[in-house]
Order: C-alpha cells, then structure tokens, then sequence
C-alpha cells in the first residue's frame, strides 16, 4: 500500500489525495449547481438560488486544488501537511459548503441569517468551519515557508506569498459578520434581529448587482476584496510559472534572483490591490463607481509595481547576463 506521506517511486511530486478529491467533489458540485441556476427559478434576497453554490463550489475546487498540489511538492514536514491538508478538507470545505447547499435547497440565505433557530445553527457551523480553515491554512503557509529549500527559488517564495494574502483576503469575510451600525441600535435596544451582519457597505445586502458575481453596484461589497485576496493562493504561482515560460524567451529572467524579485513585487501589488478593493467597499464605493481618491490610489499602486518592476529589470540587464540555465541550481 502506497504511503500518502511519502513522495512517489523517483521522488517525483503527487497531489495530496484528500484534497485532490475534496476539488473533484466541488467541481461536480458546480455542475449540479449550474444544473439548478438552468431549471430551478427559486430566488433569494434577487439572486438565484442556486448561483450561492455554484460560485462557492467553484472557489473550493480552487482552494483544494491548489493546495493539494502545493502539498503534493513538499518534501518536509509531508506528514504534518498531510494531516492539516485533512483537516481542512473536512472541517473547512465540507461542512462550509454542505451548510450553503443546504440551505440553498431550502430556499433560503445562508450567510447572516438568524431567522430561525435552525437558521442560526447552520450559520455558526459555517463561522467555526470559517475560523477552522483560516487556523489549517495559516499553518499549512508555515510548513510550505520551510520548503523553500526543496522548490525552485521564485515558486518558494510564490507559494508562501500567496498563502499570506489569501489569509488577508480570508480575515475580509469576518468584517462581513459584524452587525451594521443600524443593527447594533436595534441589538443594544433588545430586539431579535432576523439578519446580523451584511457584506454591503452603505445600503441593504441584494441592492442591484453585476452579472454573475451579484457584487453591488449602488454600495461598497466587501465580497470583492475577499475573493480578490482569497485567489491570491493561485495567482502568485502562476505567476512564478509564468515568469519560468518566459525566461525561455527573455535572457534577463533566467537569473533566478530576477525572477525571485518579480514575484515578491507581484505579492506586495496583489496584497496592495486586495486592501485597495476593501477600502474602496469599507467607503460604501461600489467597484464599478470609484471616486478620485480611489482612482488616484489605483494610480499611485499601478505606478509602484511597475516602477518596482522597472527597477528589478534595469538592476539586471546591468549586471552581466546569467550563466544560470532556467532549471537552475535552487
């Protein structure tokens, strides 16, 4: 019997199977949800019933799926990544999105809702899985941080990296379960509230939305920062694969150092475009309708990274050209 905590026959990497599993079962998940946004007419607060699920079901099959592969590259700590990796399948997606299609099929909101006592309960099954992924990937990110020494130099520091943001763009969705200003009068004055907490910044949650993802467009939505943050986790990989495809081409991202430089500019833009959309929200400001001051800090952040990034190149092009091949010594 093949031991799940132990590279594959030559050392080459495998998915941490629990987690490559978990992302099949979301995938399909999705489909059965398109299925429903195609047949079932049902809405909640204006939205499709199903369309909850469905997007969930999609950012998990992400979440697990590149976890499972960042897991499947370890060569340290693999029985311990292997256990959280567990974790975090079970006590995090699972119950988080089984509580959403739940609650889905019963026609009703699954986020923030108070309704009912059975209402109550699968909303705090959903805050401890909450709690509980955030704590199983804040640790997986720390036993990933010490295999730089296994993986090639920029994807080192990509997958950490990512993991960090992903956690800032994590820690978004407890701002949501706040109560708003007006229900915490009516908290502080004794009455039950049927609603606490709301991911709209300025106007009732289920005002008009854009297509697809339902993000506000008459208020700030603090969902944009937090699945903008949450992507993190794929977006700075791909960029440490994308930068690898182009030293093929591009001499003076052979250097391992360069390339290195790039991804760590990549994160503090990405981190820096995930606290930009918060704040935006965090002013009642919907995405589509930014003021001055937001565009001028889009400006001032777009100006940043790219001068960040002018700088790393021209610093390279300067020095004498890498004899490092791209499959370089880490």
């Amino acid at each position: 019997m093949t031991n799940p905590f132990t590279r594959r026959p030559g050392g080459t990497p495998g998915a941490h199977v629990p987690l490559a599993l978990c992302a099949a079962a979301m995938a399909v998940l999705a489909l059965a949800a398109a299925t429903g946004l195609a047949v079932d007419g049902r809405t909640v607060l204006g939205e499709p019933v199903w369309l909850k699920p469905f997007k969930f079901a999609l950012s998990f099959a992400l979440y697990a799926g590149t976890l499972s592969w960042m897991i499947g590259q370890a060569r340290r700590w693999r029985r311990t990544l292997w256990w959280l990796g567990t974790v975090a399948a079970a006590g995090f997606v699972l119950p988080e999105i089984s509580a959403i299609t739940f609650q889905a099929g019963r026609g009703m909101r699954s986020h923030f809702n108070f309704e009912t006592g059975l209402d109550s309960t699968v909303f705090a099954v959903m805050g401890g899985a909450a709690y509980l992924g955030w704590l199983m990937t804040f640790a997986m990110g720390v036993f990933l941080l010490w295999q730089k020494r296994t993986l090639e130099r920029p994807m080192a520091w990509a997958v950490p990296l990512g993991i960090a943001v992903s956690l800032a763009g994590m820690s978004v969705g407890y701002l949501m379960t706040a109560p708003t200003p007006e229900q915490a009068q009516a908290l502080d004055a004794g009455l039950k509230l049927a609603t606490i907490g709301a991911h709209s910044v300025g106007a009732p949650d289920a005002g008009a939305g854009m297509p697809l993802t339902g993000w506000e467009t008459g208020a700030g939505d603090l969902r944009v920062g937090h699945f903008v943050g949450l992507h993190a986790l794929q977006a700075l990989p791909l960029v440490a694969v994308g930068l690898r495809l182009l030293a093929r081409r591009v001499t003076v991202l052979r250097d391992l150092t360069v390339r290195t430089a790039l991804v760590v500019v990549a994160a503090i833009g990405y981190g820096g475009l995930t606290w930009l959309l918060v704040w935006q929200a965090q002013r009642g400001q919907a995405l589509t309708s930014p003021d001055a001051t937001t565009l001028t800090a889009a400006a001032t952040l777009l100006g940043a990274v790219a001068l960040a990034a002018a700088g790393v190149l021209l610093a390279a092009s300067r020095r004498a050209p890498a004899r490092t091949p791209v499959a370089a010594t880490r």
